[in-house]
């Protein structure tokens, strides 16, 4: 994956360094220097996104190639806690990943996949641990407590 997509937003001399570091909460910057290779200075943050958006497409990948079972079966395999969802929250999640993957990797935001699986990964947490198996009452505030119907 080549482009601009890629490529960190600015460019620094190493000698510029600490006056434009605050930067780099924002996005990677590249530092050069006339001595050596030039470096990305980023956030913690972006660099762990980056990881688990590498790991997600690892995981993938490997679903991909396998060849037993459907896609639906491979997913869950490959992340057990579908297995909390029910089997038409399991096939809409399977795709979801897949989806926000391929746009996280085509558009260089690691955010879209690592909020999506870790959404999905949540509600299967939330399903397992017995929420959303009764009925839910809502009520108004305004009206003393009075059931209403869904917002």
């Amino acid at each position: 994956m080549t482009g601009t997509a890629d490529a960190p937003t600015r460019t620094r001399r190493s000698s510029d360094l600490s006056r434009y570091s605050a930067e780099a909460e924002d996005h990677p910057v590249a530092v050069t220097r006339r001595d050596g290779e030039a470096l990305v200075l980023m956030s913690q943050r972006e660099a762990e996104g980056r990881a688990r958006l590498l790991d997600l497409a690892a995981r993938l990948i490997t679903v991909v190639l396998e060849d037993t079972g459907t896609l639906v079966e491979r997913m869950s395999r490959a992340f057990p806690w579908m297995l909390a969802l029910s089997p038409t929250d399991r096939e809409t999640c399977a795709q979801d990943l897949i989806d926000a993957a391929r746009a996280s990797l085509s558009t260089n935001q690691p955010h879209l996949a690592v909020s999506e699986l870790t959404s999905w990964k949540e509600t299967a947490t939330a399903v397992a641990a017995g929420l959303g198996r009764t009925d839910v009452e809502w009520l108004d505030e305004d009206s003393g407590l009075e059931p209403v119907e869904r917002p």
